[in-house]
């Protein structure tokens, strides 16, 4: 029987071939949209899915209050380390201290390269159960030891065993390869570490890293931990929430709170407003999955509105059918056999446009998702997608053709009900509200992209290139640079700073003012640049003068944006002095 069905479904659809190009051809086009943002959802929610550990993994989180308003991130002051192992240890199976991650310049022979890595504490690796491809898992161990991915390996190497080779790193020092682990995919948190290098040689090389040992107040270090068995994290958390506020009393009025935040939560749930979490990537998902559910919804509401529209053309057919003995649960399943067979045709063509574009959708989406020809689960999962959108599509078709009374049919007398129509009438209603509600939010999202775009900055973005720095003694490099570049007339002017002009490093407060009102507690985003940083980036200075070289004293002046002027609540901020509670001289604006 089943035979006879999709035999009569192929025939139909031969003998009307425009009919079935343009239902086809619409149903594939909204079957390849729901492919491509389901398997951007599954990506998403595969996240870190990489690590084997990923369930008992998290990193440290601080929560700080400021004038009522409580911030939270990730920066970690370095002393909570020892407070951690000396006390906590037992809720832990792995603390791992980390820097930020950046990129270094790596050298061996003639090969250079910069890659993008951390310097991590020996159980790293052992904590994100990487897989060593070459060496030892402990690679970590030695102070002048370097752990590579295997693209980063080949790079530099080429054919040649790494193990035991030493390499140059930011032309300072030497490191010798102890391993080479599986490149970390684009989907997981340490994608871009494509490089490890021990914790210990990462504080010893820095000063600044070396004094922040006891210092409780310098948030600029990173803590990965992974719990003891028999544990969980809501419980470390509340075991660890007030360490520092119990160990840093400067900091108490800032109201410091510890917690654990899961690596399962870093990337879809990471956001948080006044200390509290409140979602964040995973309301993407949501929106998507809804956009992708509406998009199928619409290729089916038209492939219901092609299929009753052929109504007159199909009721003698049911007629004859019907005359002759068929029931009318064997003229619904006639029908649902064509709606599987488009809607099979359908599913092919979408794989086929799939395999076609999602190569510029990885570039839009800043995604590396390849087609999971393998996946058992996504072709039972498809299967299932095939079948459903089948029942979808077809339901009402099926249901509505097999109601037709044969006599009236073959009379020639058959006329739609007076409320037969109604339901095909609501379906094209239905089809275009969504449609245009569609339309309008592309082109509002379009509009917001675009005032994004080309926004004013505060500066001239005109021209303006951005270098990272390797080298932990820049200064008199860059001014060589600098004089260089000049007298090459290949620049108009050159500037250095402690943060990328689009981001912030580093936060301060603890500074005092006349007129400070009492209990006000700042927190000012702070950069350090050299004198002709206004000038390379074409600030507009509203009152008072830019830095010069040509006065000694602005070594100790300090440049404010509007903002901050407001922030303060400075009326003549000019010539006012500032004092730094961690400096012995004040600074004058």
């Amino acid at each position: 029987m089943l035979k006879n069905y999709l035999k009569i479904a192929w025939r139909n659809l031969t003998k009307n071939k425009a009919y079935t190009m343009i239902n086809v051809g619409g149903l594939a086009l909204g079957m390849a949209v729901t492919l491509i943002i389901g398997l951007w959802i599954k990506d998403e929610l595969s996240h870190d899915d990489y690590f084997e550990n990923k369930d008992d993994i998290a990193q440290v989180m601080q929560s700080q209050t400021f004038n009522n308003l409580t911030g939270t991130g990730q920066a970690i002051p370095r002393p909570l380390e020892m407070a951690l192992r000396e006390g906590y240890m037992d809720n832990f199976k792995h603390l791992v201290m980390s820097s930020w991650t950046n990129s270094q310049y790596l050298k061996y022979k003639d090969n250079s390269i910069s890659r993008t890595g951390n310097f991590m504490q020996e159980a790293a690796p052992e904590m994100l159960a990487l897989k060593i491809l070459k060496g030892e898992r402990n690679g970590l161990r030695e102070l002048n030891s370097i752990m590579l991915s295997a693209l980063t390996a080949e790079a530099l190497f080429g054919q040649e065993d790494p193990i035991g080779k030493v390499i140059k790193v930011n032309s300072q020092y030497d490191m010798m390869v102890t391993a080479v682990y599986e490149d970390l995919p684009f989907n997981s948190s340490f994608y871009d570490t494509h490089f490890m290098m021990p914790w210990d040689k990462y504080v010893g090389s820095r000063e600044w890293a070396q004094e922040a040992v006891d210092n409780w107040g310098n948030n600029s270090f990173q803590m990965f931990v992974q719990l003891a068995d028999n544990t969980s994290m809501e419980r470390v958390s509340s075991t660890i929430k007030d360490v520092k506020k119990n160990l840093f009393e400067d900091g108490v009025e800032f109201n410091p709170q510890l917690f654990l935040l899961p690596m399962k939560d870093w990337y879809l749930r990471s956001k948080f407003e006044d200390g509290k979490q409140v979602g964040g990537r995973i309301k993407y998902v949501w929106l998507f999955g809804i956009i992708g559910a509406f998009v199928l919804l619409l290729a089916c509401i038209n492939f219901m509105n092609l299929s009753t529209a052929r109504s007159e053309k199909r009721a003698k057919e049911v007629g004859i059918r019907k005359s002759i003995g068929s029931q009318r649960g064997q003229l619904i399943n006639q029908f649902l056999s064509e709606s599987f067979l488009v809607v099979l045709f359908a599913f092919v063509i979408a794989v086929f446009i799939v395999l076609l574009s999602l190569t510029g959708f990885n570039e839009l989406a800043r995604k590396e998702i390849v087609f999971p020809w393998g996946n058992t689960s996504f072709w039972l999962t498809s299967l299932v997608f095939i079948l459903l959108t089948a029942l979808l599509a077809g339901s009402y078709p099926a249901l509505y053709l097999s109601s037709f009374r044969p006599v009236d049919v073959l009379k020639g007398t058959f006329k739609a009900g007076k409320h037969a129509g109604t339901p095909r009438k609501i379906l094209v209603v239905l089809q275009f509200t969504v449609s245009v509600a569609f339309i309008i939010g592309t082109v509002i999202v379009m509009q917001q992209i675009n005032y994004a775009k080309n926004r004013p900055v505060g500066y001239d973005k005109e021209g303006l290139i951005q270098v990272p720095t390797f080298s932990e003694d820049f200064t008199g490099k860059y001014d060589l640079m600098r004089s260089v570049f000049l007298a090459s007339n290949a620049i108009v002017e050159m500037s250095s700073s402690s943060s990328p002009t689009t981001r912030v490093w580093s936060n301060r407060n603890g500074f005092t003012w006349e007129g400070k009102p009492e209990g006000f507690q700042e927190d000012l985003a702070w950069t350090e640049v050299s004198p002709e940083y206004a000038k390379s980036l074409n600030l507009k200075i509203v009152e008072g003068r830019d830095f010069s070289r040509e006065f000694a004293t602005d070594s100790t002046a300090v440049l404010l944006n509007q903002t901050a002027v407001k922030y303060l609540g400075l009326k003549n901020p000019i010539g006012m002095l500032i004092k730094d509670s961690s400096e012995e001289d004040p600074d004058p604006h």
